[in-house]
């Protein structure tokens, strides 16, 4: 939740907090006209600095440890979080949240991997559900503490204050499960300490599957996240009016809420490959609807369009989409923290966090062209969306198997036979692989 305050990971923080809150950082520095580039150049340096964040902290949890780098992390949120509120100028703020936004990040994933080592199987979707939506119940608390703040310096210190009674995680957050890594896959000095693996270079190069799993992932990470700005603006870029502030903001975080409870009902009787399958088809279909009654029903020219009937299937769509999205962003890194091995688990899921960045930038880079390319831009998304969903059926099944330690355990994830139906009670992780 805090983590939600302080920098949301899924929407940019951006300068652009509403006046009827507290005087924003556009009022104070007069960020118009001439001068409104800066706004999107902010959240563009917001995006990059979580993208920094997901890939060095999460090598770093790898290398160091989860507990040294989530005290490093949350250390590196309370100063940078202060430094952002006495920002005099707006280039040393946009500098500031970009530290901030890496040290939130750092925060997040290492947190994310922790918890989900410390779980049973059984536990793993729970676990994270909770958490899930405790990052949506702060991002409504931001709305109450915007309104109780006199000012954007106030507002910002509010969610960076709090960090500051959570330092102690750090201390016993030391995740169990890297003590078990067999030492078969890794490369130790004699002197080195058990607990201090070092990873084996050449055969993480020539694990083929470990690979193709993350790309799999990552793309599609890459594709919701992208996608999901296209729903959540499709009525103001269509009209050419601006989207209401509440209303986008309220309802992109009531989909992730309600993506949250789909995954938790679903995931575990079905799958992850087949609930992921399902939700990126959803958001591929949704997006080739909005654009298709765009095209026919939208048009001043067009003399049999239906008015109230575009509207509300324009709704529909762009609140399925949204849903569908976030549904499926969020499997994503539960996905790729179930099949991702121990020894490299928050370098990979840092990696398809930082792809997700990517995917978000196109938000930020809009705003600067002022939307010009929309209809294009909707389109290659769209076409990516349903080549991500041949991409899904690559994947492997994680429902209630055991985390992968090794990269011979990594190696091991791999998509099972299209032709037969493999008993659940069967390890995944046996060497060789079964035949049923």
């Amino acid at each position: 939740m805090l983590t939600a305050l302080n920098g949301n990971l899924y929407e940019p923080g951006s300068m652009r907090v509403p006046d009827r809150f507290c005087p924003s950082v556009l009022v104070q520095w007069d960020l118009v006209c001439a001068q409104y580039w800066l706004v999107p150049v902010e959240e563009v340096c917001f995006i990059l600095g979580v993208l920094t964040g997901c890939l060095g902290l999460g090598y770093a949890a790898d290398r160091l440890g989860r507990s040294k780098t989530l005290l490093t992390s949350l250390t590196l949120s309370v100063v940078f979080g202060v430094l952002v509120c006495v920002s005099p100028y707006p280039s040393i703020f946009i500098v500031m949240r970009f530290c901030l936004a890496a040290a939130s990040a750092g925060v997040y994933l290492t947190l994310y991997i922790s918890r989900l080592e410390l779980c049973e199987p059984s536990l793993r979707l729970v676990v994270t559900m909770l958490a899930g939506l405790m990052t949506v119940a702060g991002e409504l608390l931001l709305l109450a503490v915007a309104l109780g703040c006199q000012s954007w310096r106030g507002l910002l210190g509010a969610g960076a204050a709090p960090l500051t009674l959570f330092l102690s995680y750090g201390y016993d957050t030391v995740s169990p499960v890297l003590s078990v890594v067999v030492s078969a896959e890794l490369d130790s000095e004699p002197s080195s300490p058990p607990s201090r693996p070092h990873l084996s270079f050449p055969e993480l190069f020539h694990s083929r599957n470990i690979w193709k799993n993350m790309c799999v992932l990552g793309f599609t990470s890459f594709i919701s996240h992208g996608i999901s700005h296209c729903y959540s603006s499709f009525r103001g870029d269509v009209r050419g009016t601006a989207p209401s502030f509440y209303w986008t903001y309220l309802l992109s975080v009531c989909a992730g809420g309600g993506a949250w409870l789909l995954l938790w009902a679903t995931v575990d009787r079905c799958g992850r490959r087949g609930i992921l399958l399902l939700a990126m088809t959803m958001t591929g279909l949704a997006s080739l609807i909005l654009l298709g009654l765009m095209e026919l029903g939208l048009m001043p020219l067009n003399p049999n369009r239906n008015e109230d009937l575009s509207e509300t299937a324009i709704t529909v769509f762009s609140v399925l989409g949204l849903f569908s999205s976030q549904a499926t962003a969020s499997l994503c890194i539960l996905f790729t923290a179930e099949i991702m091995p121990t020894i490299i688990r928050g370098s990979g899921v840092g990696a398809v966090l930082a792809l997700g960045c990517v995917g978000r930038l196109s938000s930020p880079l809009m705003d600067l062209r002022n939307h010009y390319g929309y209809f294009l831009h909707h389109v290659v998304y769209s076409s990516l969306a349903l080549l991500a969903v041949l991409s899904i059926l690559l994947l492997p099944e994680s429902k209630r198997k055991p985390l992968p330690q090794t990269l011979a355990d990594g190696e091991q994830y791999r998509r099972p036979p299209l032709g037969r139906r493999r008993r659940d009670n069967v390890p995944l992780l046996a060497t060789p692989n079964p035949e049923t």
